[in-house]
């Protein structure tokens, strides 16, 4: 076989073109950006780039693409429409796959759930790894040590993924977004769906009892499906009882009261029972869950007014779900837009004044001329919040978008606002 790989510059695709030629294939790798190889494979892969030429399909039997490439754009486009074989770099590495693994997906919260799953195998005493959208490429684990593989998978890798047999699932939840790359919200939905579609009838799936999305792609499963919710006990299913989480018919204390963080800690559990974990080691990390970095993460109260960094909320749906958390929140919204209807932000029942910034600052205005203060940069959406808000106020950075118009990740524009309120400790102090 001839395999095209799209992009020479990761990791991940360095070790699937190593396995493809230990499997006796030819390898072209193209890459827009920085063609070139690394150092054990020149003279054994073809390299090409920075042009792209549908001509470099000619022949090939298989493309191995990464999240970057988009499915509406060449060449991933022109692949689809000649036929061609398309696979991640995490389908790739899931067939050369032998251990088991469960994979998690969801438009918000799959990091946190496969975070906690993680934590309660490996507090049960199971070598268990995270890897996939977070932690290592799964095409570089072939011949890891770990006992099993928690697997974040995006949209992305979903679209594209191959052969597909996980132990278990989650399917958190289905809202719009990255409609940029998907094209449109029924194609992001059919990606996600594929969590699902792939399993066989003795896996476990955990799914969002509360997500009528949800419950309309579980609903042809014939696998073990297992309803879950942060808020009730949905009936066979695992969830909320009288302020304990209940999973599989045990009680757990946690410290938290959020509802989405609740339903997090519901779906890990299952997942981590299902595949062999203890209730003892289950119990340790509910009763130690505190939400990490950028994910509604109070950085400070100075003069009674709380500020709290939600960075990692980049579409709609995360954004509400963080307002709906606090009593008087003057809201940071903005960034890039995923071509996402944004309107939603608008008008939520929480929220005292909206402040809108950065690329999106003009849609959302556009949505509520007479409810939003608009603004050029995220500095200035905090300057503006800190100058109206009073005590018991939240200012909540929870933008709805991504963040690269200014930023270089949800991350950087979390540090920045963090860095912002300790400069406002030190003025007030």
């Amino acid at each position: 076989m001839r395999y095209l790989i799209l992009g020479s510059s990761l990791r991940g695709l360095h070790d699937v073109a190593r396995s493809a030629l230990n499997d006796g294939h030819l390898v072209t790798m193209y890459d827009a950006e920085n063609p070139g190889a690394p150092p054990d494979l020149v003279g054994r892969v073809e390299v090409v780039g920075p042009e792209w030429s549908d001509d470099l399909l000619d022949g090939i039997d298989r493309v191995v693409t990464t999240p970057w490439n988009a499915e509406t754009l060449p060449p991933i486009s022109v692949a689809i429409d000649r036929n061609v074989d398309v696979v991640t770099e995490a389908g790739f590495g899931l067939e050369r796959l032998s251990l088991p693994y469960v994979a998690i997906t969801g438009t918000n919260g799959k990091t946190t759930v496969t975070e906690v799953t993680t934590a309660m195998l490996v507090a049960s005493g199971i070598d268990a790894m995270a890897a996939g959208n977070i932690g290592a490429p799964v095409s570089s684990l072939s011949n890891t040590d770990a006992d099993m593989l928690v697997l974040e998978l995006s949209s992305y890798q979903l679209r594209f993924m191959g052969r597909f047999d996980p132990s278990a699932v989650a399917l958190l939840n289905v809202a719009p977004d990255h409609l940029d790359w998907h094209g449109s919200l029924d194609a992001y939905t059919a990606a996600k769906a594929r969590i699902v579609g792939g399993c066989g009838p003795g896996a476990v799936v955990a799914f969002n009892a509360d997500d009528d999305v949800v419950l309309s792609i579980v609903d042809s499963s014939d696998s073990v499906l297992v309803p879950c919710s942060g808020c009730r006990l949905p009936e066979g299913g695992n969830g909320v009882q009288d302020g304990m989480l209940v999973v599989e018919g045990v009680r757990y204390e946690t410290p938290v009261t959020s509802e989405t963080y609740r339903f997090n800690l519901v779906v890990a559990g299952t997942l981590a029972l299902a595949l062999g974990a203890s209730i003892d080691g289950v119990a340790a990390v509910m009763r130690s869950f505190s939400p990490g970095k950028h994910r509604r993460e109070l950085i400070a109260t100075v003069g009674g007014v709380a500020y709290v960094n939600d960075s990692k909320a980049t579409n709609p749906h995360a954004a509400m779900a963080a307002v709906a958390e606090f009593d008087s929140v003057i809201l940071l919204v903005g960034g890039r837009n995923k071509d996402l209807d944004l309107s939603p932000l608008i008008g939520l029942p929480t929220t005292k004044e909206l402040v809108a910034f950065g690329e999106a600052g003009p849609q959302v205005a556009a949505a509520a001329p007479h409810g939003v203060q608009m603004v050029a940069h995220m500095e200035d959406a905090f300057t503006y919040a800190v100058s109206i808000a009073e005590p018991g106020d939240t200012v909540l950075l929870s933008p709805g978008c991504a963040s690269f118009d200014e930023f270089t990740s949800y991350e950087a524009r979390g540090d920045a606002f963090r860095a912002l309120v300790e400069r406002l400790e030190e003025v007030a102090a």
